[in-house]
């Protein structure tokens, strides 16, 4: 059974946080999927195209001939092609607690200026936490990420 991190986003806008994950997923050799609805994918293919200047972090989007092959695809789609190790989840989409268990992690990025969004956050760590599924709260007040809280099945 895989985990489910919480990532409430206080000081990084959603496409640095992204990038700073995406980054630490492949230099696990994990491969990854994004699941957001189509205008932000829209959005964050660009944005990671621009990012880093330096560097290059390979993706695509979903609907392509290679989708499985993809390090990182941008997807909106419940099962991606990809097959990946992590999932990061954004702006609420579809999240199957089911797909805990064929995942090594999935991430739920939130933004903290958003009630709507803290909300939703909220209402799935009790389902996670209801469904014994390992979770972990994640928080950058400080300016790096800090683990906040952390349940497990034998904590109950």
């Amino acid at each position: 059974m895989g985990e489910v991190h919480f990532y409430h986003l206080t000081r990084s806008p959603v496409d640095v946080a992204l990038r700073q994950l995406l980054e630490r997923s492949q230099a696990r050799g994990w491969r990854a999927a994004v699941r957001a609805a189509e205008d932000r994918l829209d959005w964050l293919d660009r944005q990671l195209w621009l990012y880093p200047e330096d560097g290059f972090l390979p993706h695509g989007r979903d609907g392509g001939p290679h989708d499985a092959r993809q390090p990182v695809l941008l997807t909106t789609a419940s099962e991606p092609a990809n097959a990946p190790q992590v999932v990061f989840v954004l702006d609420g989409a579809p999240f199957d607690l089911a797909e805990i268990d064929r995942r090594e992690r999935l991430c739920l990025l939130f933004e903290g200026d958003d009630p709507e969004a803290v909300g939703r956050a909220r209402a799935l760590w009790r389902a996670v936490t209801d469904a014994d599924c390992p979770a972990r709260y994640w928080s950058q007040e400080s300016g790096r990420w800090e683990q906040k809280a952390a349940r497990d099945p034998a904590d109950r």
